[in-house]
Protein backbone atom coordinates (compact mmCIF):
# COMPACT_ATOMS: atom_id res chain seq x y z
CA UNK A 1 0.00 0.00 0.00
CA UNK A 2 1.76 3.30 -1.03
CA UNK A 3 2.08 5.96 2.00
CA UNK A 4 2.04 9.60 1.91
CA UNK A 5 5.67 10.81 3.25
CA UNK A 6 6.38 14.72 3.67
CA UNK A 7 9.62 15.25 1.45
CA UNK A 8 12.75 14.88 2.85
CA UNK A 9 16.44 14.71 1.82
CA UNK A 10 16.38 11.13 2.27
CA UNK A 11 13.54 11.29 -1.24
CA UNK A 12 16.61 12.65 -3.15
CA UNK A 13 17.64 9.78 -5.46
CA UNK A 14 14.09 7.85 -5.81
CA UNK A 15 12.42 11.65 -6.07
CA UNK A 16 14.81 12.33 -9.29
CA UNK A 17 14.56 8.92 -10.41
CA UNK A 18 10.82 9.86 -10.56
CA UNK A 19 11.67 12.67 -12.12
CA UNK A 20 13.67 11.62 -15.12
CA UNK A 21 11.30 8.43 -16.01
CA UNK A 22 8.50 10.34 -16.23
CA UNK A 23 9.69 13.84 -17.69
CA UNK A 24 8.17 13.40 -21.02
CA UNK A 25 5.39 11.94 -19.83
CA UNK A 26 4.49 15.16 -17.25
CA UNK A 27 5.32 17.52 -20.39
CA UNK A 28 2.64 16.28 -22.33
CA UNK A 29 -0.34 17.90 -20.24
CA UNK A 30 1.97 20.33 -17.64
CA UNK A 31 4.92 22.85 -18.40
CA UNK A 32 8.69 20.72 -18.39
CA UNK A 33 10.50 21.48 -15.27
CA UNK A 34 13.78 22.39 -18.06
CA UNK A 35 17.02 21.45 -18.02
CA UNK A 36 17.60 23.20 -15.12
CA UNK A 37 15.96 21.26 -12.93
CA UNK A 38 17.50 18.32 -13.57
CA UNK A 39 21.09 19.80 -13.60
CA UNK A 40 20.71 21.32 -10.12
CA UNK A 41 17.97 19.24 -8.58
CA UNK A 42 20.38 18.64 -5.63
CA UNK A 43 20.00 22.38 -4.86
CA UNK A 44 16.69 22.82 -5.64
CA UNK A 45 15.39 20.02 -3.42
CA UNK A 46 17.60 21.82 -0.47
CA UNK A 47 16.02 24.83 -1.29
CA UNK A 48 12.44 23.25 -1.40
CA UNK A 49 12.60 21.85 1.84
CA UNK A 50 14.26 25.56 3.29
CA UNK A 51 11.04 26.58 1.96
CA UNK A 52 8.98 23.53 3.65
CA UNK A 53 11.01 24.39 7.08
CA UNK A 54 9.33 27.64 7.65
CA UNK A 55 5.84 26.66 6.38
CA UNK A 56 5.76 28.33 2.65
CA UNK A 57 5.46 24.72 1.31
CA UNK A 58 4.61 21.44 2.20
CA UNK A 59 5.96 18.82 -0.47
CA UNK A 60 4.80 15.34 -0.18
CA UNK A 61 5.54 12.55 -1.81
CA UNK A 62 3.52 8.89 -2.70
CA UNK A 63 5.91 6.38 -1.43
CA UNK A 64 5.70 2.41 -2.97
CA UNK A 65 6.15 -0.63 -0.79
CA UNK A 66 9.38 -0.32 -2.04
CA UNK A 67 10.51 2.55 -1.47
CA UNK A 68 9.98 4.50 -4.82
CA UNK A 69 8.25 7.17 -4.96
CA UNK A 70 5.20 7.12 -7.71
CA UNK A 71 3.73 10.36 -7.50
CA UNK A 72 4.08 13.84 -5.82
CA UNK A 73 1.39 15.75 -4.03
CA UNK A 74 2.85 19.92 -3.13
CA UNK A 75 0.88 22.60 -0.99
CA UNK A 76 2.73 25.60 -2.49
CA UNK A 77 2.22 29.28 -1.89
CA UNK A 78 0.89 28.73 2.04
CA UNK A 79 -0.30 31.89 3.50
CA UNK A 80 -3.43 33.57 5.02
CA UNK A 81 -5.05 30.01 5.61
CA UNK A 82 -4.92 28.87 2.00
CA UNK A 83 -2.30 27.28 -0.55
CA UNK A 84 -1.93 25.89 -4.05
CA UNK A 85 -2.50 22.08 -4.84
CA UNK A 86 -0.04 20.60 -7.31
CA UNK A 87 -0.12 16.70 -8.24
CA UNK A 88 1.70 14.30 -10.20
CA UNK A 89 1.60 10.91 -10.63
CA UNK A 90 4.18 8.21 -12.60
CA UNK A 91 2.62 7.19 -16.03
CA UNK A 92 3.30 3.29 -14.63
CA UNK A 93 0.62 4.15 -11.38
CA UNK A 94 -1.66 6.26 -13.38
CA UNK A 95 -4.83 5.18 -13.88
CA UNK A 96 -5.62 3.42 -10.39
CA UNK A 97 -7.10 6.03 -8.08
CA UNK A 98 -3.50 6.93 -6.41
CA UNK A 99 -4.21 10.41 -7.54
CA UNK A 100 -7.68 11.14 -5.71
CA UNK A 101 -6.28 8.87 -3.06
CA UNK A 102 -3.27 11.17 -2.88
CA UNK A 103 -5.09 14.55 -2.99
CA UNK A 104 -7.41 13.44 -0.74
CA UNK A 105 -5.05 12.46 2.06
CA UNK A 106 -3.13 15.53 1.41
CA UNK A 107 -6.33 17.47 1.98
CA UNK A 108 -6.82 15.87 5.33
CA UNK A 109 -3.14 16.89 6.32
CA UNK A 110 -3.72 20.48 5.07
CA UNK A 111 -7.03 20.65 6.75
CA UNK A 112 -5.84 19.14 10.33
CA UNK A 113 -1.87 19.35 10.83
CA UNK A 114 -1.52 22.59 8.84
CA UNK A 115 -4.40 24.21 10.02
CA UNK A 116 -5.37 25.59 6.50
CA UNK A 117 -8.79 26.58 5.47
CA UNK A 118 -9.10 26.26 1.81
CA UNK A 119 -6.88 25.33 -1.02
CA UNK A 120 -7.05 26.30 -4.75
CA UNK A 121 -6.06 24.72 -7.14
CA UNK A 122 -6.06 24.17 -11.54
CA UNK A 123 -5.62 22.02 -14.86
CA UNK A 124 -5.80 22.76 -18.53
CA UNK A 125 -9.39 22.30 -20.19
CA UNK A 126 -7.86 18.90 -21.91
CA UNK A 127 -6.45 17.68 -19.26
CA UNK A 128 -9.52 15.24 -18.32
CA UNK A 129 -7.78 12.85 -16.01
CA UNK A 130 -7.02 15.94 -13.55
CA UNK A 131 -9.93 17.48 -14.26
CA UNK A 132 -12.05 14.51 -12.51
CA UNK A 133 -9.23 14.04 -9.88
CA UNK A 134 -10.18 17.84 -8.53
CA UNK A 135 -14.31 16.84 -8.87
CA UNK A 136 -13.61 13.46 -7.00
CA UNK A 137 -12.01 15.47 -3.91
CA UNK A 138 -14.42 17.78 -3.43
CA UNK A 139 -12.76 21.30 -5.33
CA UNK A 140 -15.63 23.03 -7.24
CA UNK A 141 -14.74 25.49 -10.46
CA UNK A 142 -14.14 29.06 -9.86
CA UNK A 143 -13.30 30.21 -12.75
CA UNK A 144 -11.23 29.91 -15.48
CA UNK A 145 -7.19 30.06 -15.71
CA UNK A 146 -4.87 29.83 -18.32
CA UNK A 147 -1.58 27.66 -18.24
CA UNK A 148 1.12 28.20 -20.53
CA UNK A 149 -0.93 29.78 -23.34
CA UNK A 150 -3.75 27.20 -22.66
CA UNK A 151 -6.94 27.23 -21.10
CA UNK A 152 -7.72 25.75 -18.18
CA UNK A 153 -9.62 25.65 -15.39
CA UNK A 154 -9.36 27.39 -11.32
CA UNK A 155 -10.71 25.16 -8.51
CA UNK A 156 -11.02 25.76 -5.15
CA UNK A 157 -11.83 24.02 -2.20
CA UNK A 158 -13.02 24.86 1.52
CA UNK A 159 -11.49 22.40 4.27
CA UNK A 160 -12.73 20.98 7.76
CA UNK A 161 -10.22 21.44 10.51
CA UNK A 162 -8.52 24.46 9.58
CA UNK A 163 -7.61 27.37 12.57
Amino acid sequence: MPEIQLLHLRHAAALLAFEVENRAYFAASVPDRGDDFFAYFGEMLRARLAEQEVGECYFHVVVGDGGEVLGRVNLVDVADGEAELGYRIAERASGRGLATWGVGEVCGLAGGRYGLRSLRAGTTLDNTASRAVLARTGFAVVGEREYSGRPGLAYRRGLEGGS
